[in-house]
């Protein structure tokens, strides 16, 4: 099945060369989808039929992914790579379970436990979006896992239909019967995935949560994640099918391998709020996301440097901070790391507490303010800040091939004294 998976993922470019020239009038009768895997039903066997849907999917097509090499053992071993045949790189779910994906996590962290549930579940009712003990899916068997996260993990239903945003009753010659389900629209969707336990600020994989709890409910904004992370396009959902042209949502789940994503997110202001004096605010402002940043995985960092320089242009003075999400319901700290060892989870928490302290993700509208006085002399400096975020915070710092600036602030100082 991987061999016929990576087959049709990059042939199919050409395919679409040549193939998308049909009219908007022709009318194709098909077969009923082969859904007897149920959710490890290849995601091609949708494809033929959805294509735009499917190239976004497995391509990326029309986004800004951008896969560059990730350490995930060391820096001395084969980097994590996600090639494709376009100029983006396919979505994380399509590439969740795909061969030749050279890491699998379970084989990197705590001895092959399996943890892939989200990856490779079966199929699950939406959870009501004010339910706490929303649970998380029951996982496929093992040797299910090869498909990775296909369309029918989301859009199959438990008793075999499925479900969709739209009411298509009335259009005859479709070849599965579909449901019309208006959580699919909602971040009720995202929710089983995208949430683990319950809420504890600052701890990993709480995305959903921190969306309801820091954005949504004090009224920050009214988008669910789809309107974010699955920008509309006009278009039909099945090409060779009598279906009208509306908004549909692009399947790309951009994120944290999107540029464009990152750039939006965290805004940067320095500030020198005495006259003259060396003390200085750094304003890191969540303006952006709908949920805390960095999110999701405790991998993910977002660094702010900060470099004081002369008139001559010489680094005098120097800070860094580091931003994450912890790995448990605590802070990331050195003074568990004895403890640690005694853990089923050892090499994932000594990872997390060997970083520790650090600054704690920025919720949903947060200004997070970092104070510091630089040591230098009385003169004319220029402070330079940026924000950069690393996929592995865990690499050599010196490892920049997975990280990315998303922003940067720059200000002129005049010091006459210190504080």
């Amino acid at each position: 099945m991987k061999i016929q998976r990576n087959f049709f993922l990059f042939g199919l470019v050409a395919l679409l060369v040549a193939g998308l020239g049909y009219t908007a009038e022709k009318k194709t009768t098909k077969a009923p989808p082969d859904l007897s895997m149920k959710t490890a039903t290849s995601s091609e066997e949708c494809g033929s039929c959805h294509v735009a849907i499917y190239r976004e999917y497995a391509m990326g097509f029309g986004g800004d992914l951008n896969y560059k090499g990730i350490v995930y053992k060391s820096a001395k071993d084969k980097l994590l790579t996600l090639p494709a045949n376009v100029s983006t790189g396919g979505t994380a779910h399509s590439l969740a379970g795909l061969d030749p994906f050279p890491i699998h996590a379970r084989g990197v962290e705590e001895s092959g436990k399996s943890c892939n549930v989200c990856h490779y579940p079966q199929s699950f009712e939406i959870p009501d979006i004010e339910n706490l003990e929303t649970g998380k899916p029951q996982p496929r068997p093992q040797n299910q896992e090869a498909g990775g996260m296909t369309c029918s993990s989301c859009h199959l239903t438990p008793n075999g239909k499925i479900r969709g945003p739209y009411d298509v009753s009335g259009i005859s010659d479709l070849p599965h019967e579909t449901v019309t389900d208006p959580k699919v629209r909602t971040a009720a969707m995202c929710a089983y995935c995208h949430r683990l336990g319950k809420r504890v600020v600052g701890k990993q994989t709480q995305t959903f949560l921190e969306w309801r709890e820091d954005f949504n409910k004090p009224g920050l904004g009214r988008q669910y994640c789809q309107d974010c992370h699955m920008p509309r396009t006009l278009r039909k959902t099945a090409e060779d099918f009598d279906v009208p042209i509306r908004a549909v949502a692009r399947h790309l789940w951009t994120g944290g391998h999107s540029p464009q994503r990152l750039s939006s997110a965290l805004s940067l202001v320095v500030v020198q709020p005495k006259k003259d004096r060396a003390d200085l605010e750094l304003h890191v402002i969540n303006v952006g996301a709908g949920h805390s940043v960095p999110t999701g995985s405790n991998r993910r960092g977002i660094y702010l440097m900060v470099v004081v320089q002369d008139a001559k242009g010489q680094k005098v003075a120097s800070r860094e901070w580091l931003f994450a999400p912890w790995y448990g319901p605590r802070p990331d700290d050195k003074s568990f790391l004895e403890e640690d060892k005694k853990r089923p989870d050892a090499i994932s928490a000594i990872a997390a507490d060997s970083q520790g302290p650090h600054e704690s993700t920025v919720r949903a509208g947060e200004d997070r303010v970092l104070n510091w006085v630089p040591e230098v002399q009385k003169g004319t400096y220029t402070v330079q800040a940026k924000l950069g975020y690393d996929l592995n915070r865990y690499n050599d710092r010196t490892f920049l091939e997975d990280q990315t600036e998303i922003n940067h602030a720059s200000l002129s100082v005049k010091v006459e004294g210190k504080p």
